[in-house]
């Protein structure tokens, strides 16, 4: 089975939880999932450990995989603490970018243009995903980027849902033009600010993604 079949399965299912079709303290039973994708259960497997892996669901012993509700409070402190450390990424980045950094970070953000001008959120979400990875890449901290790699892909399932709020996918792009901007012209500070205000999740925003958890 390809990655893109894959990643497919993963975010379906990410969706029917997120969505409530699979509720907390729900048992996930792979032959049924299987037989529901047309798949078969290794994938399923595989999907399964990577969501256990962002604490989506939790693989416990003689049940197996059960949905995990961590509540709108842990997911606004996960966005907290994910804003800040992409602030000091988007820092140390303008400060220590070179040319092979600066490359990376305008081919990503070129590929988020197209995906926001096609109006696909899930293609924009992956695109978005390795335009901010070249941002930890370009502060040239090690530990730093594993920490914020780490955390966005325990925040993946609501920074991909939060595309889908109107209007976000088009915001979110002009957001990524000032990034750049202040990145490309060594202004940390300005890089800090944006990347905190791009990524924190406050007041309408906020409300807009949990409304958007409870749809369908």
């Amino acid at each position: 089975m390809s990655e893109n079949v894959g990643r497919w399965l993963r975010d379906e299912i990410e969706d029917a939880i997120l969505s409530g079709e699979f509720a907390p303290g729900e048992r996930l039973d792979e032959t049924v999932l299987a037989n529901r994708f047309g798949v078969s259960r290794t994938p399923v497997r595989e999907a399964l450990m990577q969501l256990n892996a962002i604490g989506l669901i939790e693989i416990r012993p003689r049940r197996g995989a059960v949905v995990i509700d961590p509540g709108p409070h842990r997911v606004y402190e996960m966005f907290e603490v994910m804003a800040e450390l992409e602030g000091l990424a988007g820092s140390l980045a303008a400060r220590r970018l070179d040319e092979d950094a600066r490359e990376a970070i305008a081919a990503a953000h070129k590929r988020c243009e197209l995906s926001a001008k096609a109006g696909n959120s899930d293609a924009y979400y992956y695109d978005n995903e390795e335009f901010h990875k070249a941002i930890y890449t370009a502060s040239r901290s090690a530990f730093l980027q594993e920490q914020c790699i780490q955390l966005h892909r325990r925040l993946r399932p609501y920074r991909r849902l939060q595309l889908r709020v109107r209007n976000r996918l088009s915001t979110s792009f002009s957001e990524h033009c000032a990034i750049v901007d202040a990145i490309f012209a060594g202004d940390g500070d300005e890089a800090r600010r944006l990347l905190r205000a791009h990524v924190g999740i406050q007041g309408e925003r906020f409300s807009d993604l949990v409304a958007s958890m409870a749809t369908k």
